[in-house]
């Protein structure tokens, strides 16, 4: 009994040697390697477009978060400065009760004849 790999090469070899069976084993090598160029070109451009669509989402995301991020930090400023201006108008409104306590004239002033 003969081993596998010299039966396969004595069939390889009289299968090569007859012309028909040459052209179309080339054939078939010719479609399966234009078909593989044709599924690899296929592949690539769907990858591509992947790419592209992820591209797109991850600058969506991207532009959510820092207008996000500016809004949260907006309003932190707000807040601070609205405690600026409330405790501002209270010494404001503070300073104007002192001034209406006062009276106008001062109490040794004389009053005009």
């Amino acid at each position: 009994m003969k081993p596998v790999p010299t039966r396969l090469r004595e069939v390889a070899r009289t299968l090569a040697g007859k012309v028909k069976v040459r052209k179309g084993v080339l054939l078939i090598l010719a479609v399966f390697f234009i078909l593989q160029l044709y599924f690899v070109r296929e592949l690539l451009a769907a990858e591509l477009i992947f790419g592209v669509g992820f591209a797109v989402v991850l600058l969506l995301g991207g532009v959510f978060y820092v207008v996000g991020s500016v809004g949260e930090r907006g309003l932190e400023l707000t807040e601070a400065g609205a405690r600026v201006i409330a405790s501002s108008a209270r010494r404001g409104y503070g300073t104007l009760e002192e001034i209406g306590k006062k009276p106008f004239r001062h109490s040794h002033s004389e009053s005009a004849r």
